[in-house]
């Protein structure tokens, strides 16, 4: 993963100030079935609180995307209460800036945060068929776990731990 990060990059908390420009991302009408709207994330987050880590992705002054973290979860608590993970919930990227790297930032910088948190795996999981985000997320290193979840393919990526990480 790249480690220079553009400064007119970031995430922010989602708050009044932005929450018309986060809940106005869209994905491209192919890709609606892959992934659910901003304002469905936004009502999970605040069902699941602590466990949810949504953010606006801004370029300057310019919301062009939205991720959710999911933190430190019982991934299958009926067979493993031990499996805590924590990984991607959401990426949305705006129909018009996908394919100018805001997701590949939006992923690395989650997957820092995680690392920071003292994470030492990132999870992801994508539907599979026609237009699949695999091959996005594979690139930046996910591998195939074997899992699923539901219907969707489970990915993972090892974390190095951050300097000063919380354990």
């Amino acid at each position: 993963m790249s480690t220079a990060v553009p400064a007119h990059l970031r995430l922010e908390p989602v708050t009044a100030a932005n929450f018309d420009a986060v809940c106005a991302v869209e994905v491209r009408p192919d890709q609606t079935h892959l992934v659910s709207p901003v304002v469905k994330s936004l009502a999970e987050a605040y069902v699941h609180g602590p466990a949810a880590w949504p953010r606006a992705i801004v370029d300057g002054e310019k919301v062009v995307g939205f991720v959710m973290a999911f933190l430190d979860i019982a991934w299958n608590p009926e067979k493993d209460p031990a499996d805590i993970r924590s990984g991607i919930w959401r990426l949305n990227i705006s129909a018009a800036h996908q394919g100018k790297g805001y997701g590949r930032f939006a992923v690395e910088a989650v997957t820092a945060e995680l690392a920071r948190r003292g994470a030492t795996h990132a999870y992801v999981t994508w539907e599979p068929g026609p237009g699949t985000p695999e091959p996005f997320y594979l690139d930046l290193g996910f591998r195939l776990t074997g899992e699923t979840s539901g219907r969707q393919t489970v990915g993972v990526l090892p974390l190095t731990p951050a300097a000063g990480a919380d354990q």
